[in-house]
């Protein structure tokens, strides 16, 4: 496989996608900030910030909310330099031991690296039973 840097082809795009789900299942707040440029803007939901350590601090503040956390990407499109997707993620939320699915889709932006410079994430997230969970 070539490297997954731009321009993506229809292969690169859905192995970058796949990269980041398996990233972000980690869990892991350092590793997941190694695939953003150092100035890496983000929009997620109604936060705004800027660089990997700001990346890493709000991931490592998510997983502390978002017990068991599960992540599925989907390719939605691609271009040039730009990759869009949709999620779904299940997660038990710690205060309230509620389990929750949350959809959304984000549109990332990559540097000719294949470090992404730009992530915009728009996302929902519905109640639902431990037992209608679909990724374990």
């Amino acid at each position: 496989m070539k490297a997954l840097v731009p321009p993506f082809t229809a292969e690169t795009a859905k192995a970058k996608v796949q990269a980041a789900e398996d990233a972000w299942n980690s869990k892991n707040p350092e590793k997941v900030a190694l695939a953003y440029s150092i100035d890496s803007k983000w929009r997620n939901r109604d936060l705004f910030f800027t660089g990997r350590t700001a990346i890493a601090h709000f991931l490592k503040d998510k997983w502390k909310k978002e017990l068991h956390y599960k992540l599925k990407k989907y390719l939605w499109s691609y271009t040039d330099n730009r990759i869009s997707v949709r999620f779904e993620y299940e997660w038990q939320d710690a205060d309230t031991g509620q389990w929750k699915r949350t959809h959304g889709n984000e549109h990332w932006e990559f540097n000719k690296a294949g470090l992404m410079q730009v992530r915009d994430m728009s996302a929902n997230d519905i109640n639902i039973k431990e037992t209608d969970r679909k990724f374990k």
